[in-house]
């Protein structure tokens, strides 16, 4: 499936059905009155945010959507039918921004979650303006026109942690070692060309989502590269696992460390501060002398603990998940305990 992160399209919802100005006319019934029913509502158009799909592709080539018009309405007070809804299904982590403004209508940030572009509403029958002064209206509403917007979507992935790292800094072997992901593996620089989705099992129940981000090299922030296009997918994650190879085809690993986290902080200073796990990875083309040194000399650059891993073996990867999970877990509920503080109860007091 190809990865599609942003589009624009035309959406219409529907227009309301016109009102009717009829007569009762029925045998044995002189002067049945005003009796013309109400139009049907415009159907709306309606986005769905669903896990079930990770990419915008099936909006590349029909770039126009409307829903349906409501009925005109009918004699004897009946109401056309409404227009029937258009509901589509987006990622979850979409945003919906109007294309002419630039103004952010929605963010669609969890399963379920709808925007609704309102159908128009219906005309009004003549029997609703009969007076005693009019008894015989002949006057009836038209329906409203449904709105149009021209809508600019994006898609930001979700995700609870990024892996960050230059191009063969083994993220995607590493994924597909943590989780089910299956992205393209080979032994040259962007073989990874869209961002990858996995789902680490920890336990029943326990779980979290790692995305891998391609395509950062030097000058990501200024667009070099596909840096630009998809650092925006790390925004959402409030953990890092950075990857840093033993590599020295551009620079030390300590070098490319620190290239790498000025591009953040030039993206987007907030980026630069969240947190990050930093693991040495490919320790397997190494000695364990030469581990311990390149671990060791890590380390002092970044001013943290570095985990040597290797996604081929294995080694240091249950370690590595379980410092990633049990860091998730505490801004978890720090985030929780910020969100809903506890409110003393003056009755606990002791006295």
């Amino acid at each position: 499936m190809r990865f599609k992160d942003e589009i624009e399209i035309t959406c219409s919802s529907g227009r309301g059905g016109d009102g009717v100005a009829s007569f009762r006319r029925e045998r044995f019934v002189p002067r049945g009155g005003p009796d013309g029913g109400d139009g049907g509502r415009g159907g709306s158009l309606i986005f769905e945010a669903t896990r079930q799909r990770n990419t915008l592709i099936d909006f590349r080539f029909n770039k126009h959507y409307s829903a349906d018009d409501g009925s005109a309405g009918q004699g004897n007070r009946k109401a056309g039918a409404s227009g029937e809804d258009l509901l589509l299904y987006v990622p979850v982590g979409t945003l919906i921004h109007d294309a002419e403004t630039e103004e952010l209508l929605a963010d669609l940030t969890d399963e379920g979650q709808r925007w609704t572009l309102p159908g128009g509403k219906g005309g009004l029958g003549n029997w609703h303006f009969k007076s005693s002064r009019n008894r015989t209206p002949d006057k009836a509403t038209q329906g409203r026109e449904g709105a149009t917007h021209r809508l600019h979507l994006e898609l930001k992935l979700i995700a609870d942690i990024g892996l960050l790292g230059f191009p063969n800094a083994g993220k995607s072997t590493f994924i597909s070692r943590i989780s089910a992901a299956k992205p393209k593996i080979a032994a040259y620089p962007f073989t990874t060309l869209v961002p990858n989705l996995g789902v680490v099992q920890i336990g029943e129940g326990d779980s979290f989502v790692v995305a891998d981000i391609p395509g950062l090299i030097r000058g990501a922030a200024d667009g070099e590269g596909l840096g630009h296009q998809f650092l925006k997918h790390v925004e959402r994650c409030g953990l890092y696992i950075h990857l840093v190879s033993p590599d020295s085809w551009d620079g030390t690993p300590a070098e490319r460390f620190a290239h790498l986290n000025e591009e953040l902080r030039r993206y987007g200073d907030s980026l630069a501060k969240r947190p990050q796990i930093v693991a040495l990875s490919k320790t397997d083309t190494l000695s364990d002398e030469e581990v311990a040194k390149a671990a060791e000399a890590l380390s002092e650059s970044a001013g943290c603990k570095v985990f040597p891993i290797s996604s081929v073996s294995g080694d240091g990867i249950r370690e590595l998940v379980g410092e990633a999970y049990k860091t998730l877990t505490a801004r978890r509920e720090a985030e929780y305990a910020a969100a809903n503080p506890v409110v003393e109860d003056v009755w606990d007091r002791p006295d």
